[in-house]
């Protein structure tokens, strides 16, 4: 997911994305855990990614609202 497709989202759809992929996220270490997945290396550090841009997003707004 790209930053500027993020900025598009209301805060409360935001929230509700960063749920989505930290499940994601959990779901895919614990079957890497389990048994190594193939695309381990590519997935959970995209994952992990689109989480960090979330959170930026998120905290973007945030500042946005206090100023106004």
């Amino acid at each position: 997911m790209k930053a500027s497709d993020l900025r598009a989202y209301s805060l409360h759809e935001l929230h509700q994305l960063l749920h989505q992929k930290r499940k994601e996220l959990q779901e895919l270490q614990y079957k890497n855990a389990q048994s190594p997945l193939s695309n381990a290396a590519s997935v959970i550090p995209a994952v992990r990614k689109d989480i960090a841009r979330i959170l930026t997003i998120i905290n973007e707004k945030r500042h946005e609202r206090a100023q106004s």
